[in-house]
């Protein structure tokens, strides 16, 4: 049968009156038990329920907005799947909410909350999730129909998969491949690896089972070595083994993890003598357990194994209404898609985007509109000894760069503009420029009209102060990353956008639930 939709009642009953009054800081339930009749409306509800099939057996269906909700009060607290059961029945808050006052048995299990998330993550419907908390603040008169002045920022989020260093990750591999085909068989790793010839496999911990003195310059060497001599017994082995369709594909996915990090940390053939390659390669693979998770960089001085969450904070109603993350190696200005996606479901459009130099290469910068105006910290004009680049004056109408000495050469941005050597050996200037035979060069930027505009813009102090507005989203990703936390919570990066989704609602919603009291009752 097809899942009944929810109906809670919205007056508060006596018990739930003496709940909220001795609830002085988690003030998130009581916020979702006056608001879930509303962020739950009967067309969200009908949207959820078209994810489900009809199930003619089994336990009667729960109301899928029911589910919904603890998906969100989940992320509130920060508790595991395990404990959001366990709360609905020992908590009392948890009841506040979800309608289950006094239950002595729990009012779902984990299976319907880990279907509803996984439906939900299929059709991008968690999206839909950060919309209605939008759509909130616009009946409360805090957000509307209207041009954004919104902000776009991204902080880092570390992977939550064991990242491991080349040879416990060669190991690792090979000993999962071998252990998915013992439990195949019913018999023990060790028995399996002795028959495979490679009892190395069967240890607990791969260095211990090595047995050498790694003080020694050429342990590394030898362990390198016997390693990858394990790792070809076990594929010899493993080739002509009578397999499951779904265990050949287990095996044959670990081995692949193996065959992937020997081009990109022994860069010799695996016959030869493997020296480990200096440095790291550029899509080294780190983890067995997480394929997407890579080394990144946030800043110059600030390394990332995982991801990088990224947000767009509506600096007037202080509400993120778009969020996105991109792996840790990823531009930033590869999450501008999804941000778009986010915002195009949205009554809204965009009249200032305040950014950092992260993001120029992206399409909301590249392919803006004239009504948008882009607000991003210039480049530094460097100053020494020799004549500044800004008294190259540019002139767009004739797309010409003067020189200081009256010289006047074409120009296309993106590209440098040359003076020839024997106009520069006879300027005047010569002296106060830097010595070279060919001419001084000067660099142009694909965007230098718009890098122009934002050095004029931040020179007064009123152009600093709107400029310092773009603070606001870096504490909005950080209440964010109050709730989602340092390390991420699951296993790829799709899992972890909704992570991220359904934190940005907890979000809004305190910022709903700091509303003044008459728009709240207007929500």
């Amino acid at each position: 049968m097809r899942p009944p939709l929810w109906h809670p009642p919205v007056a508060l009953s006596t018990a739930e009156h003496a709940i909220i009054k001795r609830i002085r800081r988690a003030k998130l339930f009581v916020c979702l038990r006056h608001h879930r009749h509303t962020l739950f409306a009967e067309p969200l509800q009908q949207e959820l329920a078209t994810l489900s099939k009809d199930q003619p057996q089994g336990h009667p269906p729960v109301p899928p907005a029911q589910l919904a909700l603890a998906t969100l009060l989940q992320a509130y607290p920060q508790v595991s799947e395990d404990e959001v059961i366990e709360a609905t029945t020992m908590d009392r808050r948890w009841p506040l909410g979800l309608e289950c006052h006094d239950a002595e048995t729990p009012p779902f299990s984990q299976g319907p909350r880990v279907a509803l998330r996984q439906r939900l993550i299929a059709p991008h419907l968690d999206r839909r999730l950060v919309a209605r908390t939008v759509e909130l603040a616009a009946a409360s008169g805090a957000f509307g129909p209207r041009q954004l002045r919104a902000a776009l920022a991204s902080s880092p989020l570390w992977g939550a998969g064991r990242v491991e260093e080349t040879s416990n990750l060669l190991g690792h591999a090979r000993r999962q491949a071998v252990g998915v085909i013992a439990r195949q068989q019913g018999r023990g790793l060790r028995a399996v690896a002795a028959e495979a010839g490679a009892s190395l496999r069967a240890a607990a911990r791969l260095q211990a089972a090595l047995a050498l003195a790694w003080d020694d310059s050429k342990a590394q060497q030898q362990a390198l070595t016997r390693i990858l001599e394990a790792l070809q017994t076990v594929e010899q082995w493993r080739a002509p083994q009578p397999r499951e369709p779904e265990t050949a594909s287990r095996a044959v996915a670990s081995g692949a993890v193996a065959q992937q990090g020997w081009p990109q940390d022994l860069p010799t053939p695996p016959d030869g003598t493997p020296p480990l390659r200096h440095g790291v390669a550029e899509d080294r693979r780190l983890s067995l357990e997480d394929a997407e998770r890579r080394h990144g960089r946030k800043s110059r001085c600030l390394l990332v194994d995982g991801d990088k969450r990224h947000g767009l904070r509506d600096l007037d109603s202080r509400l993120m209404v778009a969020v996105g993350v991109t792996p840790a190696k990823a531009p930033e200005a590869r999450v501008t898609a999804a941000i778009e996606a986010d915002v195009a479901a949205q009554p809204c459009t965009r009249r200032e985007l305040p950014i950092d130099r992260a993001y120029l290469a992206s399409k909301l910068v590249q392919q803006r509109s004239e009504t948008v105006t882009i607000f991003c910290k210039a480049w530094p004009v460097r100053q020494g000894p020799y004549v500044p680049q800004s008294a190259f004056q540019l002139d767009w109408e004739r797309h010409e760069r003067r020189w200081p000495g009256g010289e006047s050469m074409p120009f296309t941005p993106g590209e440098g503009v040359k003076c020839p050597a024997a106009t520069c050996a006879s300027c005047a200037l010569r002296d106060r420029c830097p010595s070279s035979a060919s001419g001084r060069s000067i660099s142009i930027h694909p965007d230098e009209a718009l890098v122009q505009e934002w050095r004029d813009r931040q020179s007064p102090p009123q152009g600093r102060a709107q400029w310092r507005e773009r603070v606001a989203v870096e504490h909005a990703l950080a209440h964010v990353g109050r709730w989602q936390g340092r390390r991420a919570r699951y296993r790829g990066v799709r899992k972890n956008v909704f992570e991220l989704r359904r934190c940005a609602v907890v979000h809004n919603l305190h910022v709903l639930m700091h509303l003044p009291q008459t728009e709240q009752q207007a929500a």
